[in-house]
């Protein structure tokens, strides 16, 4: 193949038809490094689960030393991308200490993700009969897996970190088929069972207890407006010890599901419901006849 006169093409192409960074031609976040963060972040939350070595070696002082030492080193440096690229005027000196600074405040917060991860963790395994112990959920639930990322995403989420979030939440999308936007504020004790096509929006809120199955939306009632839409709430709120079951869709920013309510499987809610509420569609009977020979 002659590479010359297809390269020229390209290379043209990029003037007729520019797609370029809005902000600057400076360099972007990394996915990869940002899988390693993510990768570093699950080790030091769950020591032993995610590497070849054994849990007395992963598990130890040093060890998690070092996993937050390489933590630190990969992430100021993707949040320094990140704040760089939305710089309006040259500040690289500020935006790589205030980079430290976050990256610093968001590890801080780790033990306390830690710590909600357990009450996830809980009432997966409490909520399925069919998990054979907590270690199985921790390696292979994609629902924990989902939400193991939010806790982290959300964390830099409310550092105001732009960019790093999405690409955390869009990561565990890919993996699992759970589409958690880093800005949802979520409660204690979250279950997701099985997870697949589950939807929680930006402003989505979610108590403590809530269990989901897959197929849910939490969602907006409309994006017609687009980016006038930004900053206002636009999805639902769900109270404390709510159940959703499959295929439910609850959407608006003034939706509000009350407490110890069951949504039952393909509803479709656009309006509150009070506490103690139980929502169904009224099947009809099923009829099986036998076909006679």
């Amino acid at each position: 193949m002659k590479y010359k006169p297809i390269t020229k093409q390209i290379y043209d192409d990029y003037s007729a038809h520019p797609i370029k960074k809005d902000h600057c031609s400076c360099r972007l976040p990394s996915n990869i490094v940002m899988k390693e963060v993510i990768m570093l972040s699950k080790e030091l939350m769950f020591p032993g689960y995610f590497t070849k070595k054994n849990m007395s070696e992963t598990g130890s002082f040093f060890h998690t030393k070092r996993t937050l030492k390489k933590l630190h080193r990969k992430l100021r440096d993707q949040i320094t991308f990140a704040l760089l690229y939305l710089a309006d005027e040259d500040k690289d000196k500020q935006i790589r200490k205030k980079s430290c600074t976050l990256c610093v405040e968001y590890i801080k917060k780790l033990p306390e993700v830690r710590a909600l991860l357990q009450k996830d963790l809980d009432a997966h395994f409490e909520g399925d009969p069919s998990a054979f112990n907590r270690d199985q959920i921790v390696v292979s639930y994609p629902g924990f897996y989902a939400i193991a990322i939010h806790r982290m995403a959300h964390e830099l989420h409310k550092l105001n970190v732009p960019l790093l979030p999405r690409i955390m939440s869009e990561f565990a999308h890919r993996e699992t088929g759970i589409d958690i936007n880093p800005g949802a504020k979520i409660g204690e004790y979250f279950f997701i069972d099985h997870g697949t096509g589950v939807v929680i929006g930006e402003t989505c809120e979610i108590g403590n207890h809530v269990k989901i199955y897959q197929g849910v939306t939490l969602g907006a009632l409309t994006t017609k407006g687009g980016q006038t839409l930004k900053g206002k709430k636009r999805h639902p709120t769900i109270k404390d010890y709510v159940t959703i079951y499959s295929g439910a869709s609850i959407l608006g920013g003034e939706t509000v599901i009350g407490s110890n309510s069951t949504v039952g499987s393909n509803v479709f809610i656009t309006g509150s419901l009070p506490d103690n509420s139980r929502v169904s569609i009224k099947i009809p009977e099923l009829v099986i006849k036998t076909q006679s020979n």
